[in-house]
């Protein structure tokens, strides 16, 4: 059963949270997330310089738990150079995963790059671990993948995941994605390839999440 919440946020809440609003896209809210998109200069400065302050000013929002500060595996240094490369690729990058309540960064998320030439885009996301076993991931995607919906040449979403990886393979099993085939990651080995297309996504799970104040349908949090 789909349960309903309540989902408000003032015109000046929505753009008065970072000072280079022209470099960033729009937040996406979700019930419990705020989804803030991190703009090119910030990207390049957290990767960087990751302790440089300037990377939160004039934001609401803190990075107590060092999100993407200390993980040298992360995605920055393959998405750094492609923004460096082409600014504008921006777009489908690193937004922070930042708790409504506590207004506190748990975790980000990031598509691989814009649309391919089928339209298929592929996402990837982290929750710090702290804050997992909330249903925090399954909210974000919904929310991100319901924002890339309503963008031009997206067609297919994808979703990789390890064998391995128990927790991704229950997250996406909880979508009814379908198995596509398997590929060889460079680093993490085989990895199963789950896709569904941007329309059967609309009409099953995609949300509003550029909102003032409504009522918005969710799924509950799963583990």
């Amino acid at each position: 059963m789909r349960a309903l919440f309540q989902v408000r946020a003032t015109h000046a809440s929505y753009f008065g949270d970072v000072t280079d609003v022209p470099e960033t896209q729009p937040p996406i809210f979700t019930p419990r997330l705020v989804l803030h998109h991190v703009s090119a200069t910030r990207l390049i400065t957290l990767f960087e310089e990751p302790d440089n302050g300037g990377i939160y000013e004039g934001c609401r929002y803190t990075n107590p738990h060092r999100v993407l500060m200390d993980d040298d595996s992360g995605p920055l240094r393959w998405r750094v150079p492609q923004v460096k490369e082409d600014a504008a690729r921006n777009k489908w990058f690193v937004r922070w995963v930042v708790e409504r309540v506590s207004e506190e960064i748990v975790g980000s998320m990031s598509f691989h790059g814009a649309p391919d030439s089928r339209g298929m885009i592929e996402i990837g996301l982290g929750v710090h671990p702290d804050f997992r076993g909330r249903g925090y991931a399954r909210e974000a995607l919904i929310g991100m993948w319901s924002w890339a919906c309503e963008q031009a040449d997206v067609n297919v979403l994808r979703y990789t995941v390890s064998s391995t990886n128990l927790a991704s393979t229950k997250l996406i099993a909880g979508f009814a994605f379908a198995h596509v085939g398997v590929q060889i990651d460079d680093e993490d080995g085989p990895e199963e390839i789950y896709e569904m297309s941007a329309q059967g996504f609309r009409d099953r799970y995609a949300t509003r999440w550029q909102v003032e104040s409504t009522t918005i349908a969710a799924d509950p949090p799963i583990n």
